[in-house]
């Protein structure tokens, strides 16, 4: 083989192996998220945060499984924008803790329970209305549930007006309400110590 072909040879295979693919994800920082066969997609399994964005001082980690905060204030973010869907969270708080899960939020940068719906977790709130379980400024519980102490799961389904919320199996709000129409999640660390090992969603 001719030295010069030999030399535009090795030029070609150094390229392929030294570029850097879109696709792979040590490239991209981001782990892909593929539907499963009944159309869930994970945004969050216990080591991965590259799909969510930290917004405030509190202090996330990465801890055998779950992320978990307790100190600071502040939320996660996810990148991505959503209307109608179902979502899981698993969670752990302790009795004393403050957080939430924020849902269709109008401004990624400035979450809170009037530019989002937010379902709540605060079992000691001072006004209880809208305590653990209910959505803030929209719907107290349908039920007094705590869930302090203890792993819980969320299962809230949004769609259009439609909002729906379970908290370990017990529905604890059906309402009507059409003030937000699409925008990211935020998971929320107020105070106490606040874990959370599983999210997923699928859209409706």
């Amino acid at each position: 083989m001719p030295y010069r072909i030999r030399l535009l040879i090795l030029a070609f295979a150094c390229a392929a192996a030294c570029s850097p693919r879109e696709s792979d994800p040590q490239s991209t920082g981001a782990r892909p998220m593929a539907a499963d066969s009944e159309g869930w997609m994970v945004l969050f399994d216990g080591m991965d945060l590259s799909h969510w964005n930290a917004i405030g001082d509190a202090n996330w980690e990465l801890v055998d499984g779950t992320v978990r905060a307790n100190a600071g204030n502040g939320f996660l973010v996810s990148d991505t924008s959503y209307t109608n869907f179902d979502l899981e969270v698993e969670f752990y708080v302790s009795p004393d803790a403050n957080s939430g899960i924020f849902l269709r939020c109008m401004d990624p940068q400035e979450i809170s329970d009037t530019s989002c719906y937010e379902a709540n977790i605060y079992d000691r709130r001072p006004d209880p209305t809208y305590r653990t379980g209910a959505i803030v400024n929209v719907s107290p519980p349908g039920g007094h549930l705590s869930a302090g102490g203890r792993w819980n799961r969320y299962e809230i389904s949004l769609d259009g007006p439609h909002l729906m919320v379970k908290l370990n199996d017990v529905l604890v709000v059906d309402v009507e309400n059409d003030k937000l129409k699409s925008g990211p999640l935020g998971l929320q660390y107020g105070a106490g110590t606040v874990m959370f090992r599983r999210v997923r969603i699928r859209a409706r």
